[in-house]
């Protein structure tokens, strides 16, 4: 009998990390929405980022803190809206960098979590459906 002592995790590429973020900014551009965009890997660490000229500057931290908690449970962000306000799971809102607000997807490719984006300066829905719309159009799989 083998042990193993390791196990191999997929994870996003920078360049398929690039690709999105500049979709984020395409689409926010068209639509007149000034935006920060992150996108984590696999492990939680920042693959790519940028924002708009003009940006809020706490959207920075918000665009990456969706990322993360996206990422981190394989849930989108409007999901944990919802759950902390369980009692039960209140106490997880008070947790640094959980984002409980839409904008924050994971990333999916053959059913495997290979990453997160993070979307943050405009609505909620407006944030949501930037990401949600980046991840269709290089054919990832929105949860």
């Amino acid at each position: 009998m083998t042990t193993r002592h390791h196990v191999s995790q997929a994870t996003i590429t920078c360049e398929a990390a690039n690709s999105l973020v500049q979709a984020v900014l395409k689409e926010g551009a068209a639509q007149k929405i000034p935006v920060s965009v992150a996108i984590m890997d696999a492990g939680g660490h920042l693959q790519a980022f940028a924002r708009h000229d003009g940006t809020a500057f706490l959207t920075v931290e918000i665009a990456i803190d969706k990322a993360w908690t996206a990422c981190s449970f394989g849930q989108p962000t409007h999901v944990w809206n919802q759950l902390v306000q369980n009692p039960h799971m209140a106490p997880l809102a008070s947790r640094p960098h959980l984002v409980a607000v839409g904008g924050g997807c994971p990333i999916f490719a053959g059913g495997q979590l290979i990453g997160g984006i993070g979307v943050s300066g405009g609505t909620y829905e407006q944030d949501r459906a930037l990401a949600e719309k980046a991840l269709n159009s290089l054919g990832f799989e929105v949860a």
